[in-house]
């Protein structure tokens, strides 16, 4: 079945926002655990506007599930605190300083001498390495001669015309992913998934391994309750 892998960058956000410890984001972290996360996901920047590289270093001390850091690799803090912590994963986001959100991925062609470097560089201290990628079939191509384990499926396209038309919504990422595939590349997906799209994501695309979802979770969570926001999530991964 899919894993749940929960960003509870938000969390960080909230408490950044009144300075302090509250909420706690080590114990977000271990309660998404305990209510049934297979995995926890941070994205730090270089700007720590939300989690920290402290809370990265924190969190990897007390979780047992799978830990995916998110990040962009050009930025050389955020390398050196990978290879100090040494994830279960790091997912690699072509981000530019001060970016609001993730709202691209990479061009695999274009920079994969480069990727080809840095993924080396994690797979060597043994962490598992996924690039964030548009459902473009030229990219996982170009993605699959990086070395890289896995591609991330940016989904923000198919979460804005899901409602309208589900089919053509979800056709590009289909392709791609089959593509990928094809190329032996593991595949996780994420980016404005909710629990109205995901469940069709991963019936069409049963072998997505891993999703990522934060806001839309973290949002559902202040009507529904955290422990209830994950379990409907997990449940929404089965079909």
């Amino acid at each position: 079945m899919t894993k749940l892998s929960v960003n509870i960058n938000k969390f960080a956000i909230l408490r950044n926002s009144r300075g302090g410890k509250n909420p706690n984001v080590v114990k977000a972290a271990i309660d998404a655990q305990r209510f049934g996360a297979d995995g926890i996901t941070v994205h730090p920047r270089p700007d720590e506007r939300h989690i920290r590289y402290d809370d990265v270093r924190a969190i990897k001390e007390v979780i047992t599930t799978e830990f995916n850091v998110e990040g962009n690799c050009r930025d050389q803090s955020f390398v050196d605190l990978v290879l100090e912590v040494k994830p279960t994963q790091v997912t690699l986001v072509p981000d530019t300083l001060g970016q609001l959100t993730s709202d691209h991925g990479w061009d695999t062609i274009q920079n994969k001498k480069y990727l080809i470097d840095m993924i080396a560089m994690f797979k060597e201290a043994g962490i598992r390495t996924s690039i964030f990628i548009d459902p473009e079939v030229r990219m996982i191509e170009g993605a699959a001669e990086t070395g890289t384990d896995r591609v991330e499926l940016y989904t923000e396209g198919y979460a804005k015309r899901y409602s309208t038309d589900p089919r053509d919504s979800i056709h590009a990422y289909l392709v791609a992913a089959m593509r990928a595939r094809a190329f032996g590349l593991g595949l996780n997906a994420g980016h404005d998934l909710d629990l109205q799209n995901l469940n069709y994501l991963i019936k069409t695309i049963p072998w997505i391994e891993e999703v990522s979802i934060g806001h839309a979770l973290i949002c559902d969570a202040l009507y529904l309750g955290y422990e209830n926001a994950v379990q409907l999530y997990k449940r929404a991964l089965i079909f």
